[in-house]
């Protein structure tokens, strides 16, 4: 019995399927992405910090998402990397070496939701109430709004894989390419009801919630926009709303698409591939959405461009 306890604590992990012939692509195509997405990332992180005339609240709040952008890519990519060369049968990870990477992956799309309804938020007071955006939108506030949405995040996950862990355990095989809640769940052969519908209430909660926050702020600065004469500010916060919307529509699509394909036993492989560019596609376009279509941080990098010229 011991023996068997032992071996169910080492799980066989999927990993991603790549045919022998195509690793090596597969494996430079993800690396560079990889890459991509931490210094486009990372650099725009420093840039924020270093340059004083960007020390503003939706820049110290946009510091969140490429923070988390960067923490989720670094949760699953390099695992998968990792297995690339490896044959399937030989891929194993550690049960609390999956429910770290499961708390990660969760976490990352939990808080990029509650930092986008932050960042809703920041808009939302500096187009509709310019006058009191100084009082309210202190060093403070912007505090409290990130550690908000990082801590609900976190409470909401803990929530989730808590459920899972307490489960015993009759499988040791996870199909799919990086442990998931899913993943754990499905380890038992007990009653997962209740997994079932908290995460898929949660998820929808979350998306639900984001998606109704998001709508109502941008439906009432559209407002304020049409009703306001004043062109040139409206341009520059239509530019800025653009921006975070188009942010948004990436990562809700994207959660979309996973939440639907899990009702699919038959596209369990659209899922696996679609639950990887959840963890890719948004953290690599975040950054340049951003960094292109501010005008402030595209000056800004622009400048440090032209100086090492």
């Amino acid at each position: 019995m011991e023996n068997e306890t032992v071996d169910m604590d080492i799980l066989q992990l999927e990993g991603l399927k790549v045919s022998p012939e195509s690793s090596i692509t597969a494996f430079i195509l993800i690396l560079l992405i990889y890459i991509f997405i931490m210094v486009s990332n990372l650099s725009l992180v420093i840039l924020i910090a270093m340059e004083s005339s960007l020390h503003e609240p939706m820049y110290l709040l946009f510091c969140n998402m490429s923070i988390n952008d960067a923490f989720g890519a670094t949760a699953i990519i390099p695992r998968v990397l990792s297995d690339v060369f490896t044959p399937i049968s030989e891929r194993y990870i550690h049960y609390y070496e999956c429910f770290i990477q499961a708390f990660c992956a969760h976490f990352h799309g939990g808080t990029s939701h509650t930092v986008l309804i932050v960042m809703a938020f920041d808009r939302y007071v500096a187009i509709c109430n310019p006058l009191r955006y100084a009082t309210i939108m202190t060093n403070r506030m912007v505090v409290k709004l990130s550690v908000g949405a990082w801590g609900a995040a976190f409470l909401l996950i803990a929530i989730l894989l808590s459920l899972s862990v307490r489960l015993s355990r009759c499988r040791s095989t996870v199909s799919s390419p990086f442990c998931d809640n899913a993943s754990l769940f499905k380890l038992s052969c007990e009653n997962v009801l209740i997994n079932h519908i908290y995460g898929l209430g949660s998820a929808m909660a979350t998306m639900t919630f984001s998606l109704i926050c998001v709508m109502l702020t941008y439906l009432r600065i559209a407002m304020v926009c049409l009703s306001s004469k004043n062109k040139t500010l409206n341009g520059k916060a239509l530019q800025t709303c653009a921006t975070h919307l188009a942010v948004y529509i990436i990562l809700f699509l994207s959660g979309t698409i996973i939440v639907i394909l899990h009702r699919f036993q038959s596209l369990s492989d659209h899922r696996k591939l679609a639950s990887i560019l959840l963890h890719v596609v948004p953290p690599a376009l975040n950054a340049v959405i951003y960094g292109l279509q501010i005008k402030a941080v595209r000056e800004k990098i622009i400048i440090l461009l032209t100086r090492k010229k």
